[in-house]
Parts: structure tokens; sequence; C-alpha cells
């Protein structure tokens, strides 16, 4: 049986799953992140990390939820300049979500809500969710969280409100996702090596050069933002918010 300690399903045996959808365990939560570079300072698995920390706050939360195994590696080909950075092409990536999406409903989940670690996940999402919905069952609600704008404004507000600068927000190796990686896993940060990035938030023009030619022809450096003055509290803040931000989202009926 799943308890608020035991949400992971690969971890629970086929009996106590069918348990679990027998005691009204009918929404499965789909992280997904990311395998790319985050800078010297940060490991290629943060979007991941941040994600499936995500998947389990979020469950708690939202009750009778069970967390899918996360789907670790996304769509990364502007990092892929920096070594270690692996990539998904669109089309794999949307037939994992799909396949996911067919055996979850065919057991009897009626939400599968899929959210990203990755901001660069986001736009793939949203185009995938009409094939995918369509080749649901009635009654099954398959969506996706994809408003990458509204998240990092929510991390730039929670970084303010914690006392840090929200000018090092950018969105990537910044001094959100450094603060977060401050509280999930600190031994991970190697915080003697933080260095600043491209400044602010990127702009229209930084996000077309960025899909065109690379994260490097807008951050030599590969990061979007500047993680110094990150610290675990910050982390605490910006995991709050987001989690509340999909909470919101998750729990509106569309």
């Amino acid at each position: 049986m799943a308890s608020q300690d035991n949400l992971k399903m690969e971890f629970m045996t086929t009996s106590e799953v069918g348990a679990a959808l027998q005691d009204g365990f009918r929404t499965v939560l789909v992280p997904c992140g990311a395998i790319e570079q985050h800078g010297a300072h940060l490991p290629l698995s943060v979007d991941s990390d941040h994600a499936e920390h995500l998947g389990l706050t979020l469950a708690k939360a939202l009750g009778k939820s069970l967390i899918a195994p996360s789907i670790r590696v996304g769509c990364s080909v502007h990092h892929l300049d920096f070594s270690g950075t692996i990539s998904l092409r669109e089309h794999t990536f949307e037939s994992i979500c799909a396949d996911y999406c067919s055996s979850l409903s065919s057991h009897g989940f009626e939400n599968i809500f899929f959210f990203s670690g990755h901001v660069g996940n986001f736009p793939i999402l949203r185009s995938m969710l009409p094939g995918i919905q369509s080749q649901m069952p009635d009654g099954c609600r398959v969506d996706a969280f994809t408003d990458s704008g509204l998240w990092l404004e929510t991390w730039r507000d929670a970084v303010r409100d914690a006392g840090g600068d929200a000018c090092h927000v950018g969105g990537h190796a910044d001094i959100a996702e450094t603060s977060v990686m401050l509280r999930i896993h600190p031994p991970r940060v190697r915080t003697g090596l933080y260095d600043a990035g491209k400044p602010g938030l990127p702009s229209k023009t930084d996000l077309e050069a960025m899909w065109l030619g690379g994260i490097r022809a807008v951050s030599k450096n590969g990061i979007l933002g500047d993680p110094n003055g990150s610290s675990a509290v910050i982390g605490d803040l910006c995991i709050e918010r987001i989690t509340k931000l999909l909470l919101d989202y998750f729990r509106t009926p569309r």
C-alpha cells in the first residue's frame, strides 16, 4: 500500500500499486529533467534532481498521488557544446511520454501530470500534449505545466523574498538553481567555482540565438544569471513557491 513515505511506483510491488488504485490513488506525477551542463559548480543532474525532489513534495501535497519513474534525460541540444550533456531528440522524448501515458492509463490512472525541472523541455511538452491527449480514453486527463515565464518570475520573487539578489536569476545554473541544490544535495555543489554568466533573464532575442546556435551564443560559460549569493534558505523558498505554482495548476480543472 502506498504511504506518504512510499509514493514512488518503481519501488512498489505490482500488488501495492493495485492496492493503491483500489484505495483511490488515481493521479500519477511524471518528473522530467535533463542531463546537461550547469557551469563548473553544479553537476549534470541538477534538473533531474530538482524534478525528483519536487515530485515528492507535490505528491504529498496533492494526496492520493504516486510518482512515476523520472524521465531523467531531456531535450538539451542547445547544451551539447559542453562535455557530458546528453540530449534526446524531440520525437524520442514525445514517444517516451506517450508510452508512459498509454501504460498508466491502461491500469486505471485518471490524471497523468508532467512537470520539468528543465525549462528547455517546456516547449516540447506543450507541443506534444494535444496529440497525446487525443489518444487517451475518456476520463483520463493528461496535462503538463509549461509556462516558463511564470516559473522564472516565481524564482525571481522567491530569491528576493529570501533576501537574495533577484538580478542574479537568469534561469540556468544561477542563484535559484544553485540554492535549490544547496538545499537538496549540498555535497554536489562546488561552492569554490561560482562564476557569473549572462546577467538577468534572457530576452526573446537571446532565446532565439540560443535555440539557433546553442547556449554559447549568449553565454560563454553556459550560465544564465549568477550563482553568487546562493544559500539553502533561498533554495527552501524556491522549492516552496514552485511547489505551490504546480499545485495551483494541477488542482485547477481543465
